[in-house]
């Protein structure tokens, strides 16, 4: 880790002050869209009531050897870092429980995990899949 990134995150923490929120690990399945209206409209609720998504979680099914599978999964996925970042939430957790074909799963995957990077949202890999 740099000195730069480091003295930046002690910097802004230096300005914190105690926020009356409880965060939550919010699962996918819950979401009934990943729509920005949607997705305003249960921040807000959420926000009403307290909480402030710390981390999604979304499972990922890699089960099928095909190109296509995978980049529709992968496709889902990019949608749920949206969501993420939309909601607030730090960390997008993937749960993968069966991968059918490591070499076109991992490079999606650290695709995707570049794309987190860019919305501001830490990848996290749960089950099966890994990065390198």
């Amino acid at each position: 880790m740099s000195t730069t990134h480091s003295h930046d995150v002690r910097q802004a923490l230096d300005g914190c002050r105690p926020a009356d929120v409880t965060p939550v690990r919010l699962d996918a399945t819950v979401l009934d869209s990943t729509a920005p209206s949607y997705l305003r409209d249960l921040k807000a609720e959420l926000g009403e009531e307290g909480y402030q998504p710390a981390t999604l979680v979304v499972e990922a099914r890699f089960d099928e050897d095909c190109s296509l599978a995978t980049q529709r999964e992968a496709d889902r996925l990019r949608d749920h870092v949206r969501a993420a970042a939309f909601l607030g939430a730090g960390r997008l957790d993937v749960v993968v429980d069966e991968v059918a074909a490591t070499e076109k799963v991992e490079p999606a995957l650290a695709a995707l995990r570049e794309r987190a990077e860019q919305e501001g949202v830490t990848l996290t890999l749960s089950g099966d899949a890994t990065l390198a």
